[in-house]
Parts: C-alpha cells; structure tokens; sequence
C-alpha cells in the first residue's frame, strides 16, 4: 500500500512538472513576479527565511488571465487565417510577383519599441547608446559616445561597441517565429550616417546545424553628410562569422529562417557617433544574379 502511494505521488508530481513547463510560456502574463520565488532558494546573507509557503506568494487574477488568453487566441486565429490565405497571409500570385517589402519604418515610437540597444556597459564597459526618433518623427536616430577602454576585470582583452538589434517574433502562445526573406535577393536601406563604418547584422536558426544563432555580417560605409543615401546590400555579399567557429563562407544563409537583423558599431575609435533610418526593406533585384560574392574552394580536391 505505501509503494502504491508512493508511485502514485511521484507520477502526479512528474505531471505537475510537465504541466507547468508547458503551460509556462502562454501564462508567464498571469502569474506575478513573485513567481520566480516559488523556484528560487536564494534567500539574502542574514535575512531570515519566510515562514509563509511560496506557493501563497502567487497573485493569480482571473480577469487578467480571461484578457491574456483572449488576446493569444486573436493571435492564433489570424495566424491560422493567414496561414490559409497564403505565404505571409498573401495570396500565392501576390506573393511570386512581390518584389519589394517594407520590413520596419520609424514613424512613432511604438516603432522603437520593437528595438533593443546595447552596449558594452554589459561587461563592464563605458560606451553609450541611445535610440530616438528623428525630426519630424521621420525616422530613428542612433547615437552615443564609443569609449574603448578596457574594464579592468582582468579578463576583458577587448571592448568599444554600439547595437542596436530588433526584437524576436513571437507568435501566439509565446512561439518563436521567423522571417521569410527567400522570396528577395537583397537588403534595402535608406541612412544617413557620420561616416562610420557600421556592421550589419544577420541571425538565423538554421535547419540542420549544430551551431545556433549563425551570425552574418556586411560592413556598411556611410559617406556623412546632410543628404541620405540608400544602401542595396544583396544577401551573397554577407558573410558567416559565428560564435565560437572559424569563419565558413561556403555555409549558404538561410533566408527562411531569419531570427532578427541587427547593427553594430566597434570602429575602435573613440567619440561621438550618430545614425539615422529611415527605413529597412527586402528587394528582388532581377538583374542581380550573383550567388555567392566571395571564392570558393573544394575542401577535399580530387587529384
């Protein structure tokens, strides 16, 4: 009898587990943050413990959690109507005969709010970064001082950069989604720097790969000056440089898979640096017909 209740614990247990690790992302909304508490033991040096279960720490609300769900469910019903319309929620000759997208626009600041920045403050570094909309609200302004002095960690050999990266897309029920890019052969800009370099950047999750978030990168150059310039980078001019991996230039780019797209500035220049976009879109230049922009070598040539 007390094997039984045993076993019957540990499988009820097990299902609670699995429960709420599959229920953790769609109701992460529902749950206050006092819900780390209920998986964490760190108690600060000299506090005294709490003598109140963690589990009553939980501020559920009923009405927060009908408004969450009612909003993931809009999600998926136009994920799913889109899915039927067709690639994108285009129809399908729409979408062959498509050959220019506009992917982000900075007219407002709920256009700003789906970037992130960072900087090298994250390791112990001085460089600055902000990110505001321009005048006339015409486009986003990235700007900041780059300072390359080493934080001294006694580890850090290197430090002196600015990002700016776009946040990942989320579908309903906290999904992760991807872009679609394989339909257009180049990126298309409209900048206007100080005449910095500035990287540009490319993650993506690739199908069969044992590296995650392969990174591609294109030095973009910007002339300075009061006037714009549109930059058409196509996508055989990126090169692969991931983490922890000698740059591959034969690996392809998976243009279904894009995860987001990201800027960079680490010129090891100390000073101000600023640059302003207008937008960033997707073109299918037809008379670009170049695969791979730089040489190529068999790894195992036959004799």
């Amino acid at each position: 009898m007390a094997l039984t209740t045993m076993l019957l614990t540990s499988a009820y247990l097990r299902g609670r587990c699995c429960m709420h690790k599959l229920l953790h992302p769609s109701l992460g909304p529902l749950l206050s943050n006092s819900t780390s508490k209920l998986y964490s033991s760190y108690r600060r040096p000299g506090s005294q413990p709490e003598k109140k279960p963690s589990w009553q720490n939980i501020d559920f609300s009923f009405k927060k959690g009908f408004d969450v769900l009612k909003t993931q469910l809009s999600m998926l019903k136009k994920e799913t109507k889109d899915y039927l319309v067709g690639p994108g929620g285009h129809p399908l000759d729409q979408y062959l005969l498509e050959q220019t997208r506009v992917l982000w626009e900075f007219r407002s600041q709920e256009d700003l709010n789906k970037w992130v920045i960072s900087s090298d403050v994250e390791i112990g570094g001085k460089s600055e970064v902000y990110l505001k909309l321009g005048r006339n609200n015409q486009a986003a302004l990235l700007y900041g001082t780059l300072n390359t002095e080493v934080p001294r960690d006694g580890e850090t050999k290197y430090s002196g950069y600015c990002s700016m990266r776009a946040k990942l897309p989320m579908g309903s029920f906290a999904r992760k989604k991807y872009y679609d890019w394989s339909n257009f052969n180049s990126l298309y800009l409209r900048v206007r720097g100080d005449g910095r370099p500035w990287m540009v950047n490319i993650y993506t999750d690739p199908y069969f790969s044992h590296q995650k978030d392969d990174l591609y990168n294109y030095f973009m150059f910007t002339r300075g000056g009061p006037y714009w310039e549109e930059i058409k980078i196509p996508f055989s001019k990126f090169f692969l440089s991931s983490r922890g991996r000698v740059q591959d230039n034969q690996h392809p780019i998976w243009l279904d898979k894009i995860c987001t797209l990201g800027f960079t500035i680490g010129d090891k220049v100390d000073g101000p640096f600023q640059l302003e976009i207008d937008f960033i879109g997707l073109l299918n230049d037809r008379a670009h017909t170049e695969e791979f922009a730089y040489e190529m070598y068999e790894k195992n040539p036959r004799v």
